[in-house]
């Protein structure tokens, strides 16, 4: 029964009990980050016993052992440009973080200018396009190096498409914008073709505009539904903006997630200019891990088959997320979820100006969420609305304790909230 339509005070004080028996738990739960299960880095511990005996040659002769080879190995980029939508020839392999490589790419801009427009960093102003829900991370470069943010709704189906248009089109101030295209961060929508090539094509007031096209979920699917995201590459090349999209993505949450791969796809323009300001910061990747991950996952079938794995391990995590929230709060009225089809997070609206007390009453009874108002830049949810719930990490015995408690905190906060009315 909705809150609202009974006596409120009678159930303030049932959820006032709930809440107190799970502070007799003393409970130890964290749903704060959306890392892999030890099961998952379970799948990928062969890696551990490679090159093994097949040697540290590439498949071009070279010894992976020594120095060289910036771009990165060629059988790698082979694999993996078109799982990525990447030709092999445009994409640059690093480290295990695709963050450092976009973190590398916004300050590469502001010291040194992109290929079409000169040093951010001397311009009076810079700003980026920051979609909310989004990724706390990305907003923490922005805000470490003094970019202004300006939010813009995500909608079902990508970035409100009219906002950024007006927004692009009228201030050259904004240099940049934060994607997750494929199962977005927190919400786990993908972008639609109309908004992916609407980003791609559209006039901006900054000729030197990007797309941080972070595709960080786009081979984790959780199930036979499995989303596709328009060539943003192509698209852009076709509208003329050809260096507009760079595009980043990594093995960590694939294989090991402190021992993964980074890539950065993107123009010949852009792959030549990264390449450039690398040259002065490393003498090459670490090409031995690199040599492990082509053969552990030789080919596109080998990597779909490993993420098929991960999805049978996600999918239940995920269904008990939903199960205990719609048995919980379906009926209530005081919050809703997303279900997404891939990613590693779901994200909740409770009532507004409700998130924060959530957060601090699951605090106390010993369940750790993400703080309210990561979701949104400067860490200010104007609506004090949404959490961001992490399901991977937990085994699923704790995260369900961990959901149910969390249910427990929504409907109390909820109460005293229509309470104090």
């Amino acid at each position: 029964m909705a809150l609202g339509t009974e006596d409120l005070s009678a159930r303030l004080e049932q959820y006032r009990a709930d809440y107190k028996r799970l502070l007799d738990e003393g409970l130890s739960l964290d749903l704060t980050r959306g890392k892999p299960s030890a099961a998952q880095l379970d799948l990928a511990n062969p890696l551990l016993g490679l090159p093994g005996e097949d040697g540290f040659r590439t498949a071009d002769g070279t010894d992976a052992r020594n120095y060289g080879g910036l771009q990165g190995l060629p059988e790698l980029r082979a694999i993996w440009g078109p799982l990525l939508g990447v030709p092999a020839d445009q994409l640059i392999t690093g480290g295990n973080s695709s963050l450092a490589v976009m973190h590398d790419c916004v300050v590469n801009a502001l010291l040194n200018g992109t290929t079409d427009g000169p040093r951010w960093v001397d311009a009076p102003s810079v700003a980026f396009l920051c979609p909310v829900p989004g990724y706390d991370r990305h907003f923490g470069i922005c805000e470490r190096f003094g970019i202004e943010m300006i939010p813009v709704p995500l909608n079902d189906d990508g970035p409100d498409l009219a906002t950024v248009r007006e927004l692009a089109a009228g201030d050259a101030r904004i240099k940049g914008m934060w994607c997750v295209p494929k199962y977005s961060n927190p919400t786990g929508i993908s972008y639609s073709d109309e908004v992916v090539r609407g980003l791609a094509s559209m006039p901006t007031a900054a000729p030197d505009f990007r797309l941080f096209w972070d595709n960080a979920y786009g081979l984790h699917h959780h199930g036979e539904t499995r989303a596709e995201i328009a060539d943003v590459l192509a698209l852009a090349t076709e509208a003329g903006s050809p260096d507009r999209p760079l595009l980043f993505a990594s093995t960590s949450k694939i294989t090991l997630a402190g021992s993964g791969v980074s890539f950065f796809g993107g123009s010949p323009a852009n792959v030549e200019w990264l390449l450039a300001h690398l040259q002065k910061r490393t003498i090459g990747p670490d090409k031995v891990n690199e040599l492990r991950h082509a053969r552990f996952l030789p080919d596109a079938d080998a990597v779909r088959a490993h993420m098929d794995e991960h999805a049978a391990i996600l999918r239940p995590k995920f269904d008990a997320v939903h199960e205990i929230l719609t048995e919980r709060l379906g009926d209530s009225g005081v919050g809703s979820w997303t279900r997404p089809d891939g990613g590693y997070f779901i994200s909740l609206d409770v009532l507004d100006g409700c998130a924060s007390r959530v957060v601090a009453l699951a605090k106390d009874a010993g369940v750790a969420l993400t703080p309210a108002g990561a979701t949104h830049p400067y860490g200010n949810d104007p609506a004090d609305r949404t959490i961001r719930i992490s399901p991977s990490f937990p085994p699923i015995d704790e995260l369900t304790a961990a959901t149910r408690a969390l249910a427990t905190c929504v409907l109390l906060a909820a109460a005293e909230k229509l309470t104090a009315r």
